[in-house]
């Protein structure tokens, strides 16, 4: 039985991560696909949990031997996701949420059919300006470039499947659940997991 992988993309700043962590928190089923990163930690971020972080010159090696199934530099910083580490969960049968940028999402999608892609949009790109000063973790000019990158980021919502807009995040995250669950309704998918159910057909 093959799982199903979940992309969720969104700008800097537009609550992925919580609303993430509330999800999985809300479905132990679901699994979290941790990436690596040659951004240091931020505060309270542990290595493994959030991300792995690691250096320069090890994510270059990793890519060179082909361990990422997608890779994308964000912000001056390199991020990539485990090929197989996605691959032997899915085809454990594991449903799987993959938080990465549109770019990630374009190659992934390529590679496994079927991916379900969501994309996190704030409420306005001023809403998105208020929380990244409000969380005090980026210089004026950092805070600019990932304006400017959200506005990049935006132009490429037609690529996705869903898009949840994160006003009141209790709704958002019950609008992300309520889109997972569809996916695991999906005719395609329940007549792969109850085979024996649909046999009553015949």
């Amino acid at each position: 039985m093959q799982g199903l992988l979940i992309i969720v993309t969104a700008p800097s700043g537009a609550g992925k991560s919580s609303l993430i962590s509330a999800v999985l928190e809300a479905d132990p089923t679901l699994r979290h696909s941790v990436s690596y990163t040659t951004r240091a930690p931020r505060p309270g971020e542990q290595h493994g949990r959030e991300y792995f972080f690691i250096d320069q010159p090890e994510f270059l090696a990793m890519l060179g031997r082909g361990e990422f199934l997608e890779s994308a530099q964000v912000h001056g910083h390199r991020y990539g996701t485990s090929q197989q580490v996605i691959r032997e969960a899915l085809e454990s049968g594991h449903d799987l949420v993959l938080e990465i940028d549109w770019q990630g999402a374009q190659q992934v999608r390529r590679l496994i059919p079927g991916t379900l892609g969501v994309f996190i949009l704030p409420p306005s790109v001023e809403d998105l300006e208020q929380r990244m000063r409000k969380r005090a973790l980026d210089s004026e000019q950092v805070i600019r470039r990932r304006l400017a990158s959200a506005r990049e980021e935006l132009s490429h919502l037609s690529e996705f499947e869903y898009a949840i807009i994160n006003k009141d995040f209790d709704e958002a995250r019950q609008d992300l659940l309520a889109i997972i669950r569809a996916a695991r309704l999906r005719l395609s998918c329940q007549l792969e997991r109850n085979p024996g159910i649909f046999s009553l057909r015949k």
